[in-house]
């Protein structure tokens, strides 16, 4: 078995039959195996999915969905010498196996290799700004992760433990790539498309609270502490921006509650609190050349800056242990 395909899902009713045609017309005379790894689906997902030769593994209790499941999951069933990981919501490039194949088979020290994430749905704000931001770890190029999935080694994998860790709810491609690199292997997205993604198409607000509902926004706090465990606590805090910034949040807290004290006792403490208030969304504003990105922007970084002790301080199972789980459909 060459290649195992990993689709992780979690109500993919409405793509899910697309996603897996498009695997199996990329996998074409190649020889490979493709994985439902499904995290608790409660539309049609499964039923859709076994309506093809697919293998389905579904999450029982007490493992429970995170953005960490789904990969590990799948890996854990698979049999591939290479492991190629994507969403229940992609559709796989026709002509991405082949080059990432040989790319591999050519520079035997990189551990993944990726291509470009085309957003389909952009009347998202979080989508849009995504794309909007041209990330370093989106660019092509040697990276410090994969973000929106990959073909990877499965021996690399092995090498650190474990693909992904069950107890992150985001952030879990930073972790993968980190803990490669620390073993010596690199990650390389080649300038082609990888897959095809669909995302939410619900309103930005409403999907943020769901991140919040779900403990997607707690991803950091719970790398962090995975970190803290594992001696990779300096290098976290170094290598992430994000770290920096939620900590710039909280000072900017601190001085809008001082300002606003200050505003009971006379008007210049009440100004200055509106102008710490409005600044960093006029700022963001004319970053994003957009009023409403730029207020979205600032909403998210409440957000996932409140998100990241609770995330923190979260219990933690060990993230190499077997997933609980069923077998649904097997080969």
């Amino acid at each position: 078995m060459k290649i195992s395909i990993i689709l992780k899902t979690l109500n993919e009713e409405k793509r899910i039959a697309a996603a897996i045609e498009s695997v199996i017309a990329a996998l074409g005379g190649l020889e490979g195996e493709i994985i439902i790894a499904d995290s608790g689906s409660r539309d049609k997902t499964v039923e859709i999915a076994s309506r093809y030769p697919v293998i389905i593994a579904q999450i029982q209790a007490p493992a429970k969905p995170s953005c960490g499941v789904g990969p590990q999951l799948g890996f854990q069933y698979s049999k591939g010498e290479f492991i190629c990981l994507m969403d229940g919501d992609m559709l796989l490039d026709a002509t991405f196996l082949p080059a990432a194949l040989e790319y591999l088979e050519h520079n035997p020290r990189v551990a993944g290799v990726s291509g470009h994430v085309n957003e389909v749905n952009l009347d998202n704000l979080e989508f849009t700004r995504r794309v909007q931001r041209n990330a370093p770890e989106n660019r092509s190029g040697v990276l410090d992760r994969l973000n929106g999935g990959g073909l990877f080694r499965r021996a690399a994998i092995e090498e650190v433990g474990y693909f992904t860790d069950r107890n992150l709810h985001g952030y879990e491609e930073f972790d993968l790539g980190q803990r490669l690199r620390m073993r010596g292997w690199t990650l390389y997205r080649l300038d082609r498309r990888f897959v095809d993604h669909f995302g939410h198409s619900i309103n930005s607000y409403v999907l943020l609270t769901r991140r919040w509902s779900s403990k997607y926004l707690m991803g950091v706090g719970e790398l962090l502490r995975a970190g803290s465990e594992q001696s990779r606590f300096n290098a976290l805090a170094k290598e992430l921006p994000e770290v920096r910034l939620w900590c710039g949040v909280y000072v900017w807290w601190a001085l809008l509650f001082a300002c606003l004290i200050a505003g009971f006792y006379n008007a210049l403490g009440f100004l200055a609190f509106i102008v710490a208030l409005l600044l960093p969304v006029a700022i963001m504003s004319i970053k994003q050349r957009s009023i409403s990105l730029g207020f979205y922007a600032v909403v998210a970084w409440y957000f996932h800056a409140a998100a990241l002790p609770l995330g923190f301080f979260g219990s933690r199972q060990p993230p190499n242990a077997w997933i609980e789980s069923r077998l649904l459909k097997s080969p």
